[in-house]
Formats: C-alpha cells, structure tokens, sequence
C-alpha cells in the first residue's frame, strides 16, 4: 500500500470498527496497519514479530484473537489455513489466489471466470453463499526455475 493511501484506509478501518462494535485501541490499530503494509498474507507469527517493533509487549494471544475477529468481521480475509498456516489479507476487494506448494507464497490475482462461477444448485437450495473467492494451488514461475 502506497503511504498516501494509509490515512483513508485507516478510516475505514475505524469506521469498519465502529460498525461491528469492535473498540479500537492501539493493538487493534497496529495489527491493522501491518495486515495493510504487508504483501506477503501474513502469518499469526509473522505480524506479531512486526508488530511486536511499535508495541515489545503484545502477546501471540492479542494478535491471534484480533485478528481473527477482524476476520470474522469481514475486516480482513483469510486466505487458505487448510493444511497450513493461516494467512490473511487487509485488501477485501474482489480477487483470487495462487499458492506456491514449493515456497508458499502467495500471489493475487483477478478473473472475471472466477468471479462469476455458477453456484451449483444443491449449494443454493442447501447454502445461502455470501462470497466467492478461488484459492489454486500449484508451483510459481521462480519455483519453476530451480
């Protein structure tokens, strides 16, 4: 995220907060700021060792729980989690992922295929599907090389 755009995005964070009755405080606002800077989707580990920089004394548990129910608040995304670690992504909007199986990194992408993906029938009779995200798994092109 470019550092002009930081001051809106935290804004709507706290707006997003406000709606979902989530008090912001000085944990929840750095957690935040780092799930906004980060382009890697982040692991629990990996934002806390950020931003245990800005706050020494911020424990796994705090950063855990916010940002699961950042999670659950559709603050933020998880991205996949299943058979590894739970990563997460501050940029709501509309796109898909690829997963390295080799490095794990993951790379965005978007697809207008992917986005208007029929839901299949006995999932409408059965589900009431709120979003559609595709996460494909597979080997990068610098995996590629090696």
């Amino acid at each position: 995220m470019r550092e002009q755009e930081l001051p809106v995005a935290m804004e709507n964070f706290r707006n997003k907060c406000r709606e979902f009755g989530l008090k912001i405080t000085p944990q929840r606002a750095a957690i935040y700021k780092e799930l906004l800077q980060a382009s890697d989707h982040p692991t629990i580990d990996s934002i806390l060792k950020k931003v245990r920089v800005v706050l020494p004394s911020i424990s796994f548990d705090t950063v855990y729980r916010t940002v699961i129910s950042f999670s659950e608040a559709g603050i933020i995304h998880m991205v996949g989690g299943f058979g590894g670690s739970r990563r997460f992504d501050a940029d709501t909007s509309r796109h898909h992922h690829f997963k390295c199986i080799k490095c794990g990194k993951i790379f965005d992408f978007l697809s207008d295929y992917y986005d208007n993906v029929k839901i299949p029938e006995e999932f409408s009779r059965n589900f009431k599907v709120l979003s559609k995200r595709v996460l494909l798994e597979g080997i990068c092109r610098e995996c590629c090389k090696k």
